[in-house]
């Protein structure tokens, strides 16, 4: 049996990068260990699991328990059933703070992500995580980043080299492609908060997509084509690229994983069930 630690911020992490992970670990009978900035369990983006948000009459009475949109972009009843259960596991039910986590005895480390900027920012940003990261790859742990998971892997800096721990290695990530269609989608009809989707913005003169995760994440690479999407041409390209289909723990076929050496990465919630193997399998 191995070990996994998963750092996940208080609130707003994806439901689905999360508790799918962990379904698909325990099954394959390893020990999941949980660390939060608090201490106290996490809370996930309840837009991810109700809905409820997303649609331009969210915020009425009874009008707002409707979702259209929001049904149609929120964790799918795997996950969400997936969610439920793991609230109530005694690792998560009693995570570490992520200043006392350590990584002796572990074996493994999962980066999993989400969008929402409240909880977001201080997990992708937290020089405690950063540390934790650098010495993760550097004691040779096996390593997987999903999502914005992967932005907090690359802006993790290794101070004996003073690039990013991601710097010659293949990764993928939230791609600009999907991550801009969310937005489009739900700018409109989210007119109170239209950059739900965009954790981070650009700039005045940067140019659009900047500060994207596929954008930022290419930054701290060695090379561009380091960061790697679905070839054109190649099996299930439109299932996997649609950003409408996501895998199950029976169809795999949707999803989009990067293996590089110890490293694993994924794109979004629709790859988590094949990631979490992946990460399993090299365990």
């Amino acid at each position: 049996m191995a070990t996994v630690l998963i750092p996940i911020p208080d609130r707003d992490f994806d439901p689905t990068e999360v508790a799918v992970s962990w379904q698909v670990l325990r099954a394959q009978g390893h020990r999941v260990v949980f660390a939060t900035e608090s201490g106290a369990p996490g809370v996930a983006d309840d837009i991810m699991i109700t809905g409820r948000g997303l649609d331009a009459w969210s915020a009425l009475p009874v009008l707002g328990a409707i979702t259209v949109l929001g049904r149609a972009l929120r964790a799918n009843k795997a996950a969400r059933d997936a969610y439920r259960t793991m609230q109530y596991s005694p690792e998560y039910q009693n995570p570490t703070r992520w200043s006392d986590a350590t990584l002796d005895g572990v074996d493994g480390l999962l980066l999993p992500g989400g969008h929402r900027a409240r909880g977001m920012h201080s997990y992708i940003d937290s020089d405690i995580l950063h540390r934790l990261v650098v010495d993760a790859f550097a004691r040779g742990l096996k390593v997987a980043a999903i999502c914005h998971g992967v932005l907090l892997a690359a802006r993790s800096v290794d101070p004996a080299t003073g690039r990013s721990v991601l710097y010659g290695r293949r990764t993928t990530a939230l791609t600009w492609t999907l991550e801009r269609t969310a937005w489009n989608l739900t700018r409109l009809t989210r007119f109170w908060d239209r950059d739900y989707y965009r954790t981070y913005r650009e700039e005045p003169g940067q140019p659009a997509g900047y500060m994207s995760v596929q954008a930022e994440v290419t930054r701290a690479l060695e090379n561009p084509a380091d960061f790697r999407h679905v070839e054109k041409g190649s099996p299930h390209y439109r299932t996997k690229t649609s950003g409408l289909a996501r895998d199950t723990a029976t169809d795999s076929r949707p999803a989009f994983v990067v293996v590089d050496g110890d490293y694993v990465s994924a794109r979004w919630p629709g790859d988590t069930h094949a990631f979490a193997k992946a990460l399993s399998d090299k365990l």
